[in-house]
């Protein structure tokens, strides 16, 4: 397994891995800040101004202990959050899915091509070929 893993690992570029992680790391955040400040805020005034990282069910309340310091706080489900970070799943999904599409039929134009056609043999060539063909008569 060792082994396997060795030549996986230093068989490709590790550098062009490292550079995609560190984009793929890059593009997450921008995608989150997208649906975080333009498409949820919107969202939230046409349903009545609601908040969607404030929307959770609360399990159990906090416990307070005195003068409103709090001694434990409050078992909630936060679903607000969740909601906003399926959009986030869903908008990252739809990009790998678009841009892996683009590659692969990219792939695939290029496979179709045809091959260049093979050039005549120069007259260099014709002669050593019959020159071969002679020797191999004479033998």
């Amino acid at each position: 397994m060792f082994k396997e893993f060795k030549e996986f690992a230093f068989k490709g570029n590790l550098v062009d891995m490292a550079v995609g992680i560190m984009i793929g790391g890059a593009f997450a955040t921008v995608v989150k800040s997208l649906v975080d400040n333009v498409f949820m805020p919107p969202l939230g005034m046409l349903l009545a101004q609601v908040d969607f990282k404030k929307l959770q069910i609360i399990l159990k309340p906090a416990v307070e202990a005195s003068e409103g310091i709090v001694a434990i706080p409050a078992v909630t489900l936060n679903y607000g959050q969740f909601i906003t970070d399926f959009i986030s799943f869903i908008l990252m999904a739809l990009v790998v899915f678009l841009i892996v599409k683009k590659v692969i039929s990219l792939l695939q134009k290029k496979a179709e091509e045809p091959a260049p056609a093979p050039q005549a043999p120069s007259n260099e060539e014709l002669l050593l070929t019959e020159i071969r063909d002679l020797l191999a008569k004479k033998s």
